[in-house]
């Protein structure tokens, strides 16, 4: 599965600016500019955590921010500003994440030492 998102303005949702967010099971890309354009990419195994931040005026015009915490060294939190569907692509990378992460066989424990004092 494939997901695509365009940024949008915060003003009435529509799609202005020049920045395309693509989802696959591998990685995000981001792709922004008109004349210029930069591509950044991030390996979805990576992801560590995801975030979903709604503002007001995000929640009146049915947009939102996902927020990607990832261990790339580039671009430690990844951001998709301003889009459409945010609660459903949150939960796409949180599912694709970890299905990366088990088919690259980087699942990581939490290692939670019970031998604190108090």
């Amino acid at each position: 599965m494939k997901m695509i998102e365009k940024k949008r303005t915060k003003w009435f949702g529509l799609p202005l600016c020049f920045t395309t967010y693509t989802i696959d099971e591998e990685k995000i890309n981001i792709r922004k500019g008109l004349f210029n354009i930069t591509e950044d990419d991030a390996y979805l195994y990576k992801v560590q955590d995801v975030k979903l931040t709604l503002s007001m005026i995000e929640r009146i015009f049915g947009l939102g921010t996902v927020l990607c915490y990832t261990g790339d060294t580039t671009d430690p939190v990844l951001k998709l500003v301003h889009i459409r569907h945010s609660r459903e692509v949150k939960e796409y990378i949180l599912g694709a994440s970890e299905e990366a992460r088990i088919k690259k066989r980087t699942v990581t424990m939490l290692d939670i030492d019970s031998n604190i004092e108090e």
